[in-house]
């Protein structure tokens, strides 16, 4: 049985826009390293804020989006938020050159219990509130997934990273069964 990414993508981006319809939420944040899932946000009268993997994050001094889809959604009014993952940075840079886990590992890892998409919802809510991109404490919808595409939708209230703890996941949308 083969999965089509496009099409788990595009039921996931219904179901979390129809959702903020009902609920009068604005604003969605979204996980996109190429901008496709964010492109599809486009003309949805919200506010889509899209966060991409950082530069480097495979490959030294590489962005994944290639500057034709930065400009257009930037054009579109998308907002582009590329930085160091929250539940990653420094403390990755310390398990691969010295071994172990650290906190924010270990906080990443409970989080996947509910599914890697849950985890990165939260995690580009809270680097989003970071950056101003919303405000802390504000119900959004967050998009993430667990490879390409996005499979799961939240609606998060997130608190900033100094206060990660007061986050709060008010509803999860949808999110695939098998992860």
């Amino acid at each position: 049985m083969t999965i089509d990414k496009d099409e788990i993508t595009k039921s996931t981006i219904e179901l979390a826009v129809n959702r903020a319809k009902q609920l009068g939420i604005m604003k969605i944040i979204v996980a996109s390293s190429s901008g496709r899932t964010a492109e599809m946000l486009i003309d949805r009268n919200l506010e889509v804020v899209c966060v991409t993997h950082q530069i480097g994050f495979f490959n030294p001094n590489e962005d994944e989006m290639a500057q034709e889809m930065r400009s257009r959604l930037l054009s579109a009014g998308v907002k582009v938020l590329t930085g160091t993952h929250l539940l990653g940075g420094i403390n990755r840079a310390l398990r691969n050159q010295f071994g172990g886990v650290y906190p924010s590992e270990i906080v990443a890892t409970a989080l996947r219990m509910f599914g890697q998409g849950i985890k990165v919802c939260i995690e580009i809510s809270v680097m989003a509130a970071d950056a101003g991109f919303i405000k802390a404490g504000e119900n959004i919808i967050a998009l993430g997934g667990s490879d390409t595409g996005a499979d799961t939708a939240a609606v998060i209230c997130p608190a900033h990273s100094q206060d990660f703890f007061k986050t709060k996941i008010r509803e999860i949308i949808c999110k695939p069964f098998n992860l």
